[in-house]
C-alpha cells in the first residue's frame, strides 16, 4: 500500500464513492491503519465550484472527484482491493491538501 494507491471502497457510500486514495506518507507504513480521501463518482457530485480542492480523475472509466473534505482513517484490512494509481497526479493531490489546511486569511 502506497501513497496515491487507489483502493475499491467496501463501505457502504461505495455507490457514489466507488475509491479511496492513500495521502498517508509511506513513512507510516508500519502502522495499521491509512489515511485516505474519497473519491466521489462526478455524476453524484455536480459542478465542482474549486478544481483546485477537487481535482478530477478518471478510475477504471469513472470519472470521479477528489473529496478532501471527507478525509478519514481506515483499517487496512478494510481497504477494498488495489485498483489503480493516481502517483502521476501526486503533485494535484497534495495541493488540494495544502488547500484544505493552509491557514490562508480571508
Amino acid at each position: 500500500m502506497a501513497q496515491c494507491d487507489v483502493h475499491r471502497n467496501t463501505g457502504r457510500h461505495a455507490d457514489v464513492i466507488p475509491y479511496v486514495v492513500i495521502v498517508q506518507s509511506s513513512r507510516f507504513d508500519g502502522f495499521r491503519r491509512r489515511v485516505v480521501v474519497p473519491l466521489v463518482r462526478a455524476t453524484a457530485n455536480g459542478k465542482v465550484a474549486l478544481p483546485s480542492l477537487n481535482p478530477s480523475f478518471r478510475i477504471r472509466g469513472a470519472a470521479v472527484v477528489l473529496h478532501p473534505l471527507e478525509i478519514v482513517s481506515v483499517a487496512t484490512d478494510q481497504l477494498g482491493a488495489k485498483v489503480g494509481s493516481l502517483v502521476g497526479q501526486g503533485p494535484e493531490i497534495v495541493a488540494a491538501l495544502d488547500e484544505l489546511l493552509t491557514r490562508a486569511g480571508k
